[in-house]
């Protein structure tokens, strides 16, 4: 549990790849989130600009900004203090000149608390891959379906299915492990191209829609408890609770109790002494009687 909890590290996870350990991630948004998570045990937190679709209510993750990002990072690290934490860079944040991206990547790591930050892309960002790196600052590839270029690619659909997709992925990959990423993201790749990519490299593969080879799995909190009204189930996430609807009903079973006036009851009141409720009408007949 948190209280022995050891944080992980990028040496720890490259052992864990040669020790064939499995890895497990999960994102986290707020402080009550990546303290379960830290106390049930995950390996590493990404506090995702999932956030846009998960949080915020967005219909992608295009709008979310860094000030969101540096906010949900700051408030999960206050959470989850003995877990490595790894934070998105959002959409247009580290594909202008490096020093802008740097500055991004900056408040990231001192305002956000992250420990790590996550680029979306292959050899196109492996130069600032490798300045971010060079910087001293961890970070996190993410390659196959890119969330923030999904307008690009057209849509959200599975990458690798051919001979020619799956060789550009592996360029990609080997691309951001040679410019120094310490992990890459797989996100719906074809489970025989992402176990070969992963077997292809030295540094772990993560996996979320990528099939059984990768080093390790991550998945969105709110899919793994279905937190979301409607859910919408997704082939490759596994749940494993359904608190969206524990939630509506029990706000709803708290507005029926407010209606019949069965809330509050006995049991959830305070009692004044005797002679407080005599004592407030005392003394407003003194003021009356003192004003006539």
């Amino acid at each position: 549990m948190a209280a022995t909890k050891k944080p992980l590290n990028i040496v720890k996870m490259k052992k864990m790849k040669e020790n064939k350990e499995p890895i497990t991630m999960l994102t986290a948004y707020d402080y009550p989130s990546a303290v379960l998570a830290e106390e049930a045990g995950v390996d590493m937190i990404l506090v995702g600009d999932s956030l846009g679709n998960a949080v915020l209510g967005y219909n992608s993750t295009i709008p979310v900004t860094i000030d969101d990002m540096v906010y949900h990072s700051r408030a999960v690290a206050r959470g989850a203090q003995s877990t490595f934490i790894v934070t998105d860079m959002p959409f247009m944040t580290y594909h202008g000149g490096i020093d802008e991206s740097l500055k991004g990547v900056r408040r990231i790591m001192q305002e956000g608390h992250a420990h790590a930050v996550k680029l979306e892309g292959g050899a196109e960002i492996a130069d600032t891959v490798r300045a971010v790196v060079k910087a001293g600052v961890p970070v996190l590839g993410h390659i196959g379906l890119t969330p923030q270029s999904v307008n690009q690619i057209g849509g959200f659909r599975v990458q690798g299915k051919d001979a020619a997709d799956a060789k550009r992925l592996l360029e990609d990959a080997k691309a951001l492990e040679e410019a120094g990423a310490f992990a890459i993201v797989l996100e719906l790749v074809t489970e025989e191209v992402a176990e070969a990519i992963s077997n292809e490299l030295s540094i772990p593969t993560i996996g979320i829609g990528a099939g059984r080879g990768t080093d390790g799995q991550v998945l969105v909190f709110n899919d793994v408890l279905q937190y979301a009204s409607p859910y919408m189930p997704k082939r490759f996430v596994k749940t494993y609770a359904d608190v969206g609807t524990i939630i509506r009903d029990s706000i709803g079973n708290y507005v029926q109790d407010v209606k019949n006036k069965s809330f509050p009851a006995e049991e959830h009141v305070f009692t004044a002494e005797d002679g407080v409720v005599e004592s407030l009408y005392g003394s407003s007949k003194a003021k009356v009687e003192n004003r006539s």
